[in-house]
């Protein structure tokens, strides 16, 4: 359950929390000029060097809380240990949390006790398609039968992926095309040992690739699989993902190579920072006034962060999805509340299903 948004201004609590008021580990005091620790998630590659980044930030721009950085298998892995209570934060794709509120995909026969609550945009990633170019893999049709590669198990970029592709009218190509599990570390050198004909590739668009693509960027020649009428509308169809074009892939997303063409389409996957229900308002407030106020310290450090401003934190805001308290008290304060948007209430976190 949870209680409206009214535009107005919630009640801010000054660290009155107490360390036995809060489940999640990272209270290292509470009043005075003693700050408050939070511990959050982050998966690998680009994310996690947008985490640290937010973490230097904190660092330099607050004396309230310490950011502490902590690694996490994928987006997903991110949802479940933060439920368990083994984050304060975590960054999370707004994909995965809306599986998680809906118990669907993996949340269906494991769902969390408790959800990921909305904070404030981080990047955008685009998705699309690669294949080596000593195949005869052309268009999203050549992929039934090939060695097909959507990163790793657990990662959002790989369950966003396949909700695509399960699509109709993309479901028959999906069904046949032979899908290769292993860590994201392994990849790069298994299609260079013609191991996987095709693989995703994503990035922030303007920034460049993820980390484990720009390792087969330089290790192996391929080329863009084209895309057909059918996974625009498979594209366009699912709702966990957003349709997008660009006319310059090579320039967008910083290629090493020519991969065949300029203009692609993907589908986009909003990556977010997301709080527990736990943790202590004034820390949330905290960090999304560093995001706001000091957005260009982040981007000094990993230009992957992208809104800037207060506007643009709330963008990828979803409706019906408790925002933390914390949250939504800086929005409200910044002028840019949705009234159609919800406030978590912490006594009810576990009943919103």
């Amino acid at each position: 359950m949870i209680r409206n948004g009214n535009g107005g201004n919630l009640t801010r609590r000054r660290f009155v929390q107490t360390a036995a008021g809060i489940s999640v580990v990272g209270l290292a005091g509470c009043t005075g000029d003693e700050t408050q620790e939070v511990r959050v998630g982050t998966s690998t590659g680009g994310t996690f060097d947008v985490g640290l980044a937010m973490e230097s930030a904190v660092g330099e721009h607050s004396d309230e809380v310490m950011y502490s950085t902590i690694e996490s298998p994928g987006y997903i892995g991110t949802a479940y240990r933060m439920a368990d209570g083994e984050f304060d934060a975590g960054i999370v794709d707004n994909n995965s949390m809306s599986k998680a509120r809906e118990q669907v995909g993996e949340f269906e026969e494991d769902p969390v006790d408790t959800l990921p609550w909305q904070g404030f945009l981080g990047f955008p990633y685009s998705i699309y398609l690669v294949a080596r170019e000593d195949t005869d893999i052309e268009t999203f049709d050549d992929l039934a039968g090939a060695t097909v590669y959507p990163a790793e198990p657990g990662f959002s970029t790989r369950e966003t992926t396949l909700d695509v592709w399960s699509q109709d009218p993309t479901a028959d190509v999906y069904d046949e095309m032979e899908i290769v599990d292993m860590d994201v570390s392994d990849a790069p050198g298994a299609m260079e040992e013609g191991n996987i004909d095709a693989a995703i590739a994503y990035g922030t668009p303007g920034v460049g690739n993820t980390g484990w693509v720009v390792e087969y960027d330089a290790r192996t020649d391929v080329q863009y699989v084209e895309h057909t009428d059918a996974l625009v509308e498979s594209i366009e169809s699912y709702d966990g993902a957003g349709f997008v074009e660009y006319d310059d892939v090579v320039e967008d997303f910083n290629w090493q190579q020519d991969i065949g063409a300029d203009e692609i389409v993907a589908w986009d996957l909003e990556v977010t920072f997301t709080f527990h229900h736990d943790t202590p308002e004034d820390a949330v407030y905290e960090i999304m006034r560093v995001a706001d106020e000091h957005g260009d310290a982040v981007r000094d450090a990993e230009e992957r962060f992208t809104p800037d401003g207060a506007e643009e934190m709330a963008a990828a805001g979803m409706d019906d999805y408790p925002f933390h308290p914390g949250a939504a008290e800086y929005y409200q304060d910044a002028g840019v509340w949705n009234d159609d948007w919800v406030v978590g209430d912490p006594d009810e976190a576990g009943e919103y299903f």
